[in-house]
């Protein structure tokens, strides 16, 4: 299951962070650096040096966002979100096909986000393609808009043409590790919410809850 943060960042969170990006000052080194032995040579980007203090602050802040984020809490069951990168292509640049390794950054890797930084009109190119059964999908969002899905598709970024396309990507580990798991207390908890609201607390709310509150502890952990 993959779902859209619309929006996740406020628009004055979004442009202080972006400021600080553009700052000339900013660390940024190359991408192919944090890639793995296989995707070196997919991988044309700059990238945040993630040992400096500035990177360490930005991802801070923004693990604190997407942990309190209620979607990515009654959708992802996070344990913990980890290996945030914040990446910058210019025309040329972009991540060929590819799936994310299994352990990314500090943690299992269930879900990917991309948290999109730039304007769809400040660059062409640099859509973000997944892959699936049913076909490709491909995404370019606001500012300030993410995605989060399954880090098992396999994905790229088409390369940047013109402009420069700026991202936060990283990945969460969550609780539930099963995706039909997540999707299914996913569905219970939006129909016991729609339940509550409609009729408050009755009996059928009772046992839809009991049912949500029994699964999750089967398949925690």
């Amino acid at each position: 299951m993959r779902f859209l943060l619309e929006p996740l960042l406020a628009e004055d969170e979004l442009q202080d962070l972006v400021s600080v990006l553009h700052d000339p000052a900013a660390p940024w080194i190359d991408g192919a650096s944090t890639a793995g032995w296989h995707a070196r040579d997919l991988k044309r980007n700059h990238q945040l040096d993630g040992e400096s203090p500035l990177h360490q602050q930005l991802s801070a802040r923004l693990e604190a966002v997407l942990t309190a984020q209620p979607l990515v809490q009654a959708a992802a069951f996070p344990r913990r979100i980890h290996g945030l990168l914040f990446s910058r292509s210019g025309a040329g640049e972009g991540y060929g096909r590819h799936v994310d390794n299994a352990w990314m950054g500090g943690g299992r890797s269930d879900l990917s986000f991309s948290l999109f930084l730039s304007e769809p009109e400040a660059y062409a190119g640099g859509a973000l393609v997944l892959e699936s059964p049913a076909g490709e999908e491909s995404f370019r969002l606001p500012a300030g808009h993410a995605l989060v899905y399954p880090s098992t598709l396999l994905h790229r970024v088409e390369p940047v043409t013109a402009g420069e396309r700026l991202v936060a990507v990283g990945w969460i580990e969550s609780r539930i590790r099963h995706a039909d798991q997540r999707e299914l207390l996913f569905e219970l908890d939006t129909a016991r919410r729609c339940l509550f609201a409609r009729h408050g607390k009755d009996e059928i709310f009772d046992l839809v809850s009991r049912s949500y509150s029994n699964l999750l502890r089967r398949w925690d952990g």
